[in-house]
């Protein structure tokens, strides 16, 4: 009897270890489909792109690969003289300098405002604050471009009203980018006052009580609390924005095709160009140096907050 009972222990030992096995194998094969979609959608075009970065790679290619050259660096070194991708990289630059603070300064004022407002009153302005942020950047960028047209364009008509003759908003050097700066804060003010609200919510009652209980004003409450209780919402509103605004492409591809004068070009308008003009390899080149830029001021935003910490 105990030679029976010990045999049937090692047995349900030595099963053990397989019925494990098969659980895993039946997870692999319910993900496989995903990894498989996956590797052939991201992990593939990824190797591809690194690849045709550093070849001479162009449109007539594609009917003869074995044409492909090797250039080694010379794609990069190509990009530090183009004058005009490094203008795209200034007006990229300038763009996310201008919109980020505007969009986080206004989205913080209009979450402090809701969160204080009537409480009846805040799905309303939470769904129509946040509406751009889900519409599509195509036909919001169609509508602003009706909007800031020069001769028909709602703007225009309504300074007319009053007796300013209006500015080409769009045509006009010294307004092309400013107008698309407006037009992306208007389009993203709502997803920074959504998260800024929801993490104004989470903050503890107890908090403002104890620092009235210390003597503290609204104005020494909202930076010796409010503003230190932010501070993650405020890191993670960053990130996105800077990292969705050096990508910007639908503004100057519907609204002004890179002009005046390339006033408005960006990086990833110039890579389409590029692409457009059949210079696959030297594309590639840019979107590779484009990624190198959004890494780095990614990590230097993460150290920057860190060390305010």
């Amino acid at each position: 009897m105990a030679t029976a009972t010990l045999t049937a222990r090692r047995t349900v030992s030595v099963r053990a270890p397989s019925a494990r096995t098969r659980r895993a194998v039946a997870g692999w094969v319910f993900a496989l489909p995903f990894v498989l979609l996956y590797a052939a959608f991201e992990v593939f075009p990824l190797i591809v792109s690194v690849v045709m970065s550093f070849t001479d790679m162009k449109s007539t290619d594609l009917r003869e690969p074995l044409a492909i050259n090797p250039v080694g660096l010379d794609n990069f070194a190509r990009i530090l003289a183009d004058g005009k991708f490094w203008q795209a990289t200034f007006n990229t630059l300038v763009f996310v300098a201008a919109s980020v603070p505007i969009t986080l300064a206004a989205g913080l004022a209009l979450a402090i405002a809701l969160n204080s407002g009537i409480s009846r009153l805040k799905t309303f302005f939470r769904v129509s604050f946040y509406l751009p942020v889900v519409s599509s950047g195509v036909a919001i960028a169609v509508i602003w471009r009706y909007l800031l047209s020069t001769d028909t364009g709602l703007f225009n008509s309504a300074l007319r009203l009053i007796g300013i003759d209006g500015p080409a908003w769009l045509n006009d050097t010294a307004t092309a980018l400013p107008s698309l700066i407006m037009m992306a804060v208007w389009r993203h003010l709502g997803f920074a006052m959504v998260i800024f609200l929801a993490a104004l919510q989470g903050i503890p009652r107890e908090l403002y009580e104890a620092a009235s209980i210390d003597g503290a004003g609204r104005a020494q409450a909202f930076r010796g609390v409010t503003l230190p209780m932010l501070r993650p919402a405020m890191l993670f509103t960053v990130v996105i924005s800077v990292i969705g605004n050096l990508q910007f492409f639908e503004e100057p591809f519907i609204m002004t095709q890179g002009g005046p004068l390339g006033t408005t070009n960006s990086i990833s308008y110039q890579i389409y160009t590029t692409f457009g003009f059949g210079q696959y390899g030297y594309a590639a080149a840019m979107s590779w140096v484009l990624f190198v830029i959004i890494a780095g001021l990614t990590l230097l935003q993460f150290r920057l907050m860190r060390e305010k910490r």
